[in-house]
């Protein structure tokens, strides 16, 4: 009986272990929905580690707290990879050439990022669309998040 409860406090404490060094990453696409193919369209992969906390401020009482000298714009990363993507417009309308060829290119992604043993948490997306005459832009976006 001994041995059974020291051989589950040992798988327990091996299971906190894995899950408290759970590494998370995010990549997002971009694909433009500007018709004549003049739209930009990519696969964005951060470079840099950042501490979210240097730009987190509290509030008390309507107060914000002082954050010390980070200012926004040093939330910029210097460092990220772009890979290119075609438009899913052309002047003749919506290329679905382009279309299966995004999903070529998304699909080298993630199997790439799985043989490194990244699994697909979850998938996010959204679209902000043509708004009608005289509009002609907009874009459709998915952030994948994988966790390690």
């Amino acid at each position: 009986m001994k041995k059974l409860i020291i051989a589950a406090f040992l798988l327990g404490s091996v299971i906190c272990e894995v899950n408290a060094q759970a590494q998370f990453k995010i990549i997002t696409t971009i694909e433009s929905i500007v018709p004549g193919g003049i739209g930009r369209s990519r696969i964005i992969e951060n470079g840099t580690e950042i501490d979210y906390e240097q730009f987190t401020t509290e509030r008390t009482d309507g107060k914000k707290s002082e954050q010390g000298d980070v200012k926004r714009g040093d939330a910029k990363v210097d460092k990220f990879s772009e890979t290119k993507m075609l438009n899913f417009f052309s002047m003749a309308g919506i290329n679905f050439q382009n279309v299966a060829s995004n999903d070529a290119l998304a699909t080298s992604m993630l199997n790439s990022l799985a043989k490194e043993g990244w699994e697909l948490f979850t998938v996010v997306s959204g679209v902000e669309s043509d708004a009608g005459k005289g509009d002609g832009q907009g874009i459709f976006i998915t952030r994948y998040i994988f966790k390690k």
